[in-house]
C-alpha cells in the first residue's frame, strides 16, 4: 500500500467533511462499501434486490429517491471492470439543499487503506466511520519522565501528547533524622526508591500494554541522571516492553510539561515522525521571524506574491485551512475580480453581488481551493510543502495568528 502524501491526506479529509455535512430528508442516502475481493456480480444482484424491496416504502417521494439512487449505483457499476486493490466506496442519494428542494448527488472514493467488509447502508446521512478511522493517527509511542520525587506516564498518539498518570513518591530526602544510623537510613531510602520505581513500572506497563500492539512504535524515557538509568537498568517495565525502549533522554521536568520536553529531546531519534518534522518547520519560521531577517512571509497575499517570483523555500499550510479563491466577472462591462473567502463544508456557494462599475449582476466563473493553488505554485518552484496540524501549540499559533499560511523564503524579497 502506497502511503498518502500530506496533500492527499488533506484532500481526503476535506472530502469527508463535505460528505459529513450532506443530509437527506429520510433514509434516502446510500453508502456502498465494496472490498477488493467482492465480486461485482454479487453487488449488482443485491442492489437489484434492494431496488425491489424499496417498492414497499410508503412515502412516494422517499421510494422514488431511494430507487433513483440505486439505479444510479447500478449504472456506475456497469463501467467498473475490476474493484481497485483498496476497494471502492460509493455515496449517492437525494441531498436536502434547502427551500424544500433536494438534489441527487453522487461521490466515489477509492480509500487510502483497504476496505475489509462489504456494506450497503441506507440512512438520512452517509455512513463514514470506516473512512474516518483511516484519518486517525496510527503510530503510538509510550512516554515516561521520572525522578525520585515524581513520574508522569503518557502517550504520543500521532501528533497529540496525552498525559495519563502522575505519581509522587515517599522517598525521604538525603538528610536523615536523628536517632537513625547512616547505614540504616540509606537502606530505608533505597527500599523506598525501589518501591517507587516498581510503582512507576507497573503503572507504565498497564498503560503501554493496553495500546494495540501493531500501533505501538516504542517507548521514550526521560528524566535527570542517574534516575532514568537506574530505572532502565532495574527492568521495572514488563519484559515485552523492555524490548520497545527507543532511548533515554535528559529532561528537567517530570510533570506533564516534561512529556513535551521528552518528545523534543527525542527529535533526532524520531526524525521520521511527522510531528517532529512539522515542529521543526514551524520553529524555523518563528526563528526567522524573531530575527527579523526578512526571510519569512505570512498571509495569503504575501505568500502568493513570493511564490510567484520563486522565492519560497518552505510553504507552511495548516491542515485546518479551508479557503477558496473566487473569480467573478461582469458580462456587461467586462469587470473582473478575484477574492478569497474562508471555506466551510456545507456552506452555500458565494454570492457574487453587483458590479462596482455598472451595477449589473456579477457572475461566479471560477472557484479554486487556495491550498491546491498555493501547492501548485510551490511545486513549480520546487518549494517544500509542509502541512501543519493544530494539535500542538506552534501549529495552533500558525493557524490562529497567521491565518494558516506562511513561508520561509530563500532570500529577503521585501514583498
Amino acid at each position: 500500500m502506497t502511503e498518502q502524501s500530506a496533500h492527499e491526506k488533506y484532500e481526503f479529509k476535506k472530502k469527508l467533511e463535505s460528505l459529513r455535512n450532506k443530509k437527506g430528508r429520510s433514509t434516502e442516502l446510500i453508502s456502498l462499501y465494496i472490498p477488493p475481493d467482492k465480486q461485482i456480480f454479487d453487488v449488482t444482484n443485491q442492489l437489484k434486490d434492494e431496488h425491489g424491496q424499496a417498492a414497499n416504502i410508503k412515502s412516494k417521494l422517499t421510494r422514488t429517491n431511494v430507487q433513483g439512487a440505486i439505479e444510479s449505483l447500478l449504472s456506475r457499476l456497469r463501467y467498473l471492470d475490476k474493484v481497485p486493490e483498496n476497494g471502492i466506496v460509493y455515496f449517492t442519494g437525494a441531498v436536502d439543499i434547502g427551500a424544500n428542494k433536494t438534489s441527487m448527488e453522487s461521490e466515489v472514493i477509492v480509500p487510502p487503506e483497504p476496505i475489509t467488509v462489504y456494506k450497503y447502508h441506507c440512512d438520512s446521512s452517509f455512513y463514514l466511520e470506516p473512512l474516518e478511522d483511516m484519518l486517525k493517527d496510527k503510530g503510538t509511542f509510550g512516554l515516561l519522565v521520572l525522578d525520585r520525587r515524581e513520574a508522569t506516564v503518557g502517550l504520543l498518539v500521532g501528533k497529540r501528547i496525552q498525559a495519563l498518570r502522575n505519581l509522587t513518591s515517599t522517598v525521604p530526602g538525603k538528610q536523615r533524622k536523628g536517632g537513625q544510623s547512616a547505614h540504616r537510613f540509606q537502606q530505608l531510602r533505597l527500599i523506598a526508591i525501589h518501591d517507587f520505581y516498581k510503582r512507576i513500572g507497573d503503572a507504565a506497563s498497564e498503560i503501554f500494554l493496553a495500546v494495540e500492539p501493531k500501533d505501538f512504535k516504542g517507548i521514550l524515557i526521560g528524566g535527570p541522571s542517574p534516575t532514568k538509568e537506574e530505572f532502565y537498568a532495574g527492568e521495572f517495565l514488563h519484559h515485552e516492553l523492555m524490548k520497545k525502549i527507543l532511548g533515554l533522554f535528559d529532561t528537567a521536568y517530570t510533570d506533564e510539561s516534561g512529556l513535551s520536553e521528552l518528545v523534543n529531546a527525542a527529535g533526532d531519534r524520531l526524525q521520521d515522525l511527522e510531528l517532529i518534522g512539522q515542529k521543526n518547520a514551524v520553529r524555523a519560521f518563528f526563528k526567522e521571524l524573531i530575527a527579523d531577517s526578512g526571510k519569512v512571509a505570512y498571509g495569503e497575499t504575501q505568500v502568493r506574491a513570493n511564490l510567484e517570483i520563486n522565492a519560497v523555500d518552505v510553504l507552511l499550510l495548516s491542515e485546518d485551512l479551508r479557503a477558496e479563491r473566487v473569480t467573478t466577472t461582469c458580462s456587461v462591462c467586462g469587470y473582473e475580480n478575484k477574492w478569497t473567502r474562508r471555506w466551510k463544508p456545507g456552506e452555500p456557494a458565494p454570492t457574487a453581488g453587483n458590479c462596482p462599475n455598472c451595477g449589473a449582476s456579477l457572475e461566479v466563473i471560477d472557484v479554486t481551493d487556495v491550498v491546491d493553488e498555493l501547492s501548485a505554485l510551490a511545486d513549480k518552484s520546487n518549494a517544500k510543502v509542509v502541512f501543519v496540524s493544530t494539535d500542538f501549540d506552534e501549529g495552533s499559533q500558525l493557524m490562529n495568528a497567521f491565518g494558516g499560511i506562511a513561508a520561509i523564503l530563500r532570500y529577503s524579497t521585501g514583498v
